[in-house]
């Protein structure tokens, strides 16, 4: 059985894992952090890691960028690993996750879904034979109105994948209005489209002279997210110090 704390319990995808987790024999949620206090589930709910008593085997986290720093401090002085499913983290706050993997098992992952992962592999594999043949390349994703951050980091996880498949020599546009020139074929555009309640839609598009190549994963749920969560945190359990991602969990 394995132990854990979730960080962001009572947001949606927190509620989402702890009715997850109460179908799973392998996994029992002992306590939930969140700014809302209110113990929907079950467990006690506190208002932030350095204050929960209960003894855990992990973390997992889907919360907000703003709590990350809080977060990181607390799992270094109490030496528990972490799931960190957050997205939308600025660079000082990847290089802090950097530096606490040294001390505790982190496992980052800009999107917790199998399909998502598998595609990342593709795109290594698929970019460097269809850019030596001239093919652009543009990403789009879809998400619900709720949404703050964009692009969403699978989507430029999705990018980081090309691009290192492709040496770094890309770089990426996020935007066009503002500039009346002919498209850089060294570019990767990134657009982001939020309304309704869409989980999650991403498009790899590989446009090249008279065909176009299109990569695409829909979520319908949450619950992929929350699976791959779950999965990973029992991965994670009692693992050395160090950075892993969902490729260590899926293999």
């Amino acid at each position: 059985m394995v132990r854990a704390i979730l960080h962001g319990c009572n947001g949606a995808m927190g509620q989402v894992i702890s009715q997850l987790a109460a179908e799973d024999p392998e996994m029992e949620i002992v306590a939930g952090v969140d700014l809302n206090t209110d113990p929907k589930n079950g467990y006690p709910v506190y208002a932030s890691l350095a204050d929960c008593q209960e003894k855990a085997d992990v973390v997992i986290d889907f919360s907000t960028a703003k709590a990350i720093d809080g977060l990181l401090e607390a799992l270094e002085a109490k030496k528990l690993p972490a799931v960190l499913c957050t997205t939308g983290l600025s660079p000082e706050q990847l290089q802090k996750v950097e530096e606490a993997s040294g001390q505790v098992a982190l496992l980052r992952s800009a999107n917790m879904s199998l399909g998502v992962n598998l595609m990342f592999k593709l795109l290594e594999q698929m970019a460097p034979v269809l850019a030596k043949e001239g093919f652009d390349i543009e990403i789009v994703e879809k998400h619900h109105h709720r949404k703050v951050d964009a692009p969403s980091g699978t989507a430029l996880a999705l990018a980081d994948s090309i691009n290192d498949s492709l040496a770094g020599a890309y770089h990426y546009v996020y935007d066009r209005s503002q500039v009346r020139q002919k498209r850089d074929p060294r570019e990767i555009g990134i657009q982001s489209v939020r309304g309704g309640t869409i989980v999650g839609d991403h498009d790899v598009i590989f446009a090249g002279t008279d065909e176009v190549i299109t990569l695409s994963h829909t979520a319908y749920s949450r619950a992929i997210f929350g699976k791959g969560a779950i999965a990973a945190a029992k991965f994670l359990a009692g693992k050395p110090a160090g950075l892993y991602s969902m490729r260590d969990v899926i293999g």
